[in-house]
């Protein structure tokens, strides 16, 4: 089976599974894979299948189809002008609230600009009209590939039809199709294209009652970014281990592992889970991701709101909210707690010498207190908060697409709405690129800010990850290091900012012990060379537990 006829397998397989009866087509050569196989599907019952010649008037027997059915339909062109006769039908079905799911064939992206025959750029061409647009990678012979169609097809089909958000309406996605364009003999696909037996994800509605959860599979709970008090409160009612990134707002109380981010890396306990509860947007650690997408792990997926996170594309559920029936009676829990506790006093061995980033990051996080609250940037800082000993403190950061932009910035705005003393752990290059947010004009309000940036002038996340192996020496300082050398006094300086340098634990304390009154920096070093060092030692301190 070729790559086109694979995908248009897939994608009828899974509209059909997310509740689709009716389709609409209006003939063309680059959509003739979904016309094939929408063609099969009406043969074998599964749909019932309209064709039309002219693309205007296949979109609005869509939505008369829709009128009278009540369920989503979807619209098949080809490439070109083919697509923007569609617009008529899909401005009503964005005014009248309904479900129409537009597939336009496309030609490969790298034929754009180039004057190929019914080649033009059909990226959101419907503009603010549509719930959702999605250009789909062309399709390719590789794994993964069914999971990523049949996940999005599911997503694609609950935002027309307003599950997450009660507002339905039209969506768009636009597939690149390439040649050959009709069924060949090239051999199995690497993967099975069955799916599984309901849709790829069960979505549902954010005004549905709160899902019961009995115990019974070995459960964690993983709690990203503005996860809330809820993923802590489930943890607790279920008796199961919480891992919890610092933004979640859930990393306190008696479930909480602390190192969980190297136990999952290097533990055997990994390997027993079976299901994982997600709350919040978890962004931190590969080895969650790597958890979040296992094949043989359940995942549910608890989001209150319209959109959810399920970037291994796995979820089997997504649940508006958790009702825990029952705790776990097992020593699943017990076990996680010991390893996490026998854990601790090894890590902070290893920290113990000289300054690295996480000590500084536990140092500041003792600082901050129960009244306080901390501003922590992307990269290095929050990932070096991750691995300190749990303290209860408001963390604050720009998880959303994890930038460094911006983070001064927010610190400043974060503590001027703050009515206690306000902290933030940048780095080096998260400082410099927001620099200017230290100039504040002479009649605008200050805020009680205290800076702490842990410089090791340039990338030090880099070199922990594949770029900073020895066999890209030759290119990393220039391309992924970016040494900067600025003298960051003299920076503070220009702006009237108070500075001071913590050359060691006992001074970074002393430098934080200080009341916060306006804005000032202390600035703690450490070697960028022994960052990917550090991190394979604390990975063998956990491991030989």
């Amino acid at each position: 089976m070729n790559p086109s006829t694979a995908f248009a397998t897939v994608v009828v397989d899974e509209l059909i599974r997310s509740g689709v009866r009716e389709a609409v087509l209006a003939p063309g050569s680059r959509s003739a894979p979904l016309a094939l196989a929408l063609a099969a599907a009406d043969r074998e019952g599964r749909l019932r299948l309209h064709v039309r010649i002219d693309e205007r008037t296949a979109g609005f027997l869509a939505l008369g189809l829709i009128r009278g059915t009540g369920l989503p339909v979807p619209v098949v062109t080809t490439s070109g002008t083919a697509v923007a006769n569609l617009h008529p039908a899909v401005l009503e079905a964005s005014h009248s609230g309904l479900p129409l799911i537009v597939l336009s064939a496309d030609r490969p992206p790298e034929l754009r600009g180039s004057g190929a025959n019914q080649t033009t750029d059909q990226l959101k061409v419907f503009g603010s009209a549509v719930r959702l647009f999605h250009e789909i990678g062309t399709p390719k012979r590789e794994l993964g590939q069914a999971a990523y169609w049949r996940s999005l097809l599911a997503r694609t089909v609950s935002t027309a039809v307003g599950a997450r958000t009660s507002d339905p309406g039209p969506v768009h996605l636009n597939c690149a199709l390439v040649e050959p364009l009709v069924p060949t003999d090239d051999g199995d696909w690497p993967e099975s294209l069955e799916g599984r037996s309901g849709p790829w994800t069960s979505v549902h509605p954010t005004a549905a009652q709160p899902s019961s959860i009995a115990p019974g599979p070995k459960t964690v709970v993983v709690a990203g970014d503005g996860a809330s008090q809820a993923a802590r409160l489930a943890a607790e009612a279920g008796n199961w281990p919480l891992f919890a990134e610092p933004s979640s707002r859930a990393r306190t109380g008696p479930a909480v592992i602390s190192a969980y981010r190297l136990l999952l890396a290097a533990s055997s306990l990994t390997d027993e889970i079976e299901r994982v509860v997600v709350f919040g947007h978890p962004t931190l650690s590969r080895p969650v991701a790597k958890l979040l997408a296992r094949p043989d792990v359940e995942v549910i997926v608890v989001a209150p709101t319209g959109l959810w996170p399920d970037a291994g594309r796995r979820a089997s559920a997504v649940v508006t909210g958790l009702e825990v029936t029952a705790a776990d009676q097992t020593d699943w829990f017990s076990r996680w707690q010991q390893l996490d506790e026998q854990a601790r006093p090894a890590l902070d061995k290893v920290l113990s010498d000289g300054l690295p980033g996480p000590a500084i990051a536990a140092i500041v996080g003792e600082a901050v207190g129960a009244d306080g609250m901390l501003v922590v940037a992307s990269s290095n800082p929050v990932r070096d908060l991750d691995l300190a000993p749990v303290v209860p403190i408001r963390t604050v950061a720009n998880r959303g697409l994890a930038g460094i932009d911006g983070t001064l910035s927010t610190a400043v705005g974060a503590a001027l709405a703050n009515a206690g003393p306000t902290y933030a752990l940048v780095g080096d290059l998260a400082f410099l690129h927001d620099a200017n947010g230290l100039v504040i004009g002479p009649t605008e309000p200050r805020p009680d800010l205290r800076i702490v940036v842990v410089n090791d002038n340039g990338g030090g996340i880099f070199s922990t990850l594949e770029q900073g192996d020895s066999s890209h020496g030759a290119y990393f300082e220039r391309v992924f290091g970016t040494p900067h050398n600025v003298d960051l006094a003299a920076l503070c300086a220009a702006t009237g900012t108070p500075y001071t340098l913590a050359e060691s634990a006992d001074a970074l304390r002393a430098a934080l012990v200080r009341t916060v009154a306006g804005i000032d920096v202390v600035e703690a070093r450490v070697d960028r060379a022994t960052h990917r060092d550090l991190q394979a030692e604390l990975l063998r301190a956990v491991s030989q537990l």
